[in-house]
């Protein structure tokens, strides 16, 4: 990938937050922001893959100091125009490795974000740099999907998400990798258009184990924010670790 904001370069920032409309509704979001809040108490917040502010802007709003980082300045520059956007402490690198001054009360990595990072090491890599960046009592928040093989016939590797008359979104998985893509083919005014971004799914149980290899410990996880009890019909988690307060 040549382009300097990765796969969320322009194109994906023009229509970044029209696309995901469902996930800036009040109803989603506030619930999110009143756990982040929560946990942040009278402390700092830092959020990995801080995009255009979708969750950062109305934390802030709750008097909560957000710093984020991202890749993409295409996604920042979106998140810079909005109202309030220009008091939120942007450091543009790979939230896999990037250090920023200070500590955390609280780190958040939201939407799926934590499967950007393509491979174990660099997942692993993450969450020992989110614990140097917490205080001690700081907490870890990660939303994720659960992977979903149980949607994958035997011998099939494809699950489509999106099917319209001129829009086809699909995840193509390969289980032996944990490596997957969603791809994305739309036509407009009779010409075709084709995007791939790649992921790495990952599952609850392996995410504990970095956390541990972080000085982590599992402090929580729900099915969504609301607090609902994680099962294994859960189709997504979230999942609080924290550094020991000695």
């Amino acid at each position: 990938m040549d382009d300097e904001d990765g796969y969320f370069g322009e194109l994906v920032a023009a229509a970044y937050d029209e696309s995901s409309a469902d996930m800036f509704a009040p109803s989603v979001v506030e619930p999110v922001v009143d756990v982040l809040a929560g946990l942040a108490g009278g402390g700092r917040a830092l959020e990995l893959g801080i995009g255009t502010g979708r969750i950062a802007l109305p934390l802030a709003r709750r008097g909560v100091p957000v710093h984020g980082m991202d890749l993409s300045r295409a996604m920042v520059t979106r998140l810079r125009a909005k109202p309030g956007g220009d008091a939120i402490g942007i450091t543009i690198g790979d939230f896999a490795t990037t250090r920023v001054d200070g500590r955390f009360s609280v780190a958040c990595l939201l939407f799926n974000t934590i499967m950007n990072l393509t491979t174990q090491e660099a997942q692993v890599a993450c969450f020992r740099n989110v614990a140097a960046h917490l205080e001690p009592g700081g907490s870890f928040v990660i939303e994720v999907m659960v992977p979903e093989l149980r949607k994958l016939p035997a011998g099939q590797n494809v699950v489509p998400f999106q099917v319209s008359p001129t829009r086809w979104a699909f995840d193509i998985y390969d289980v032996a990798t944990q490596a997957t893509s969603s791809n994305y083919v739309e036509v407009v005014d009779g010409r075709g258009t084709y995007r791939s971004i790649p992921f790495r799914y990952v599952w609850p149980s392996e995410l504990d184990l970095m956390a541990q290899l972080a000085g982590l410990r599992l402090r929580g996880r729900w099915a969504g924010w609301t607090r609902e009890a994680f099962t294994s019909e859960s189709p997504r988690h979230v999942s609080i670790w924290e550094k020991p307060a000695d």
